[in-house]
């Protein structure tokens, strides 16, 4: 070392001692709450650790997915907390999330899911009408090549792209039509085929 360093070193070890010293004065009195908050924190540090580890099994616990089960025949829907029962169908190779909705005549995308699987909404012709809570949308009629949950695929199937704000696509009685049973039982609903 040069003459330089020695005395910042110097300065340095007295000042830790200062600090250590300071430390252990102050926290004498206090020395097992001190050690109980310690610990604690680093209770909620490995808690928060193990969550980020287990974020995907939390996940599906909290918040159940559909099931489809092919070779039973049947899809099940979990509710969801807002009580709606939410179904992602994979329309011409993009998943979309549909509510599935009985009091819908038609399957009807939003706007940006439309544009999503590929339809130019800008090109669309208006002509149709639906009444919605809201009052009165102008629809436009197409054909999506293909509407598939898990293994069941249909293909040429009329839909409806509104022209309102919607939110959320509606899976209506249009494409739900094609399942022999639609059953609600212990929080979820069962499409059957």
């Amino acid at each position: 070392m040069d003459q330089i360093e020695t005395p910042h070193l110097i300065y340095l070890i007295l000042l830790a001692i200062a600090v250590v010293a300071w430390f252990v004065s102050d926290v004498r009195q206090t020395f097992r709450k001190t050690v109980q908050q310690a610990l604690a924190w680093v209770l909620i540090f490995l808690g928060v650790i193990a969550a980020v580890g287990m974020w995907e099994d939390i996940r599906s616990a909290a918040i159940p997915t559909q099931t489809v089960f092919a070779d039973q025949g049947r899809i099940e829907i979990p509710v969801s907390v807002d009580g709606h029962y939410y179904l992602t169908a994979e329309v011409n190779g993009v998943d979309v999330r549909f509510v599935v909705d009985t009091g819908a005549s038609n399957l009807v995308l939003s706007k940006n899911a439309a544009q999503s699987v590929g339809i130019d909404v800008a090109a669309l012709k208006y002509f149709g009408k639906a009444m919605t809570a809201n009052g009165e949308v102008r629809t436009a009629s197409v054909k999506l090549d293909e509407v598939a949950v898990g293994a069941y695929r249909d293909r040429n199937i009329s839909a409806r792209i509104t022209q309102g704000d919607l939110d959320i696509s509606l899976l209506g009685m249009s494409y739900l039509q094609r399942y022999e049973q639609i059953t609600i039982t212990r929080g979820k609903l069962i499409l059957t085929r």
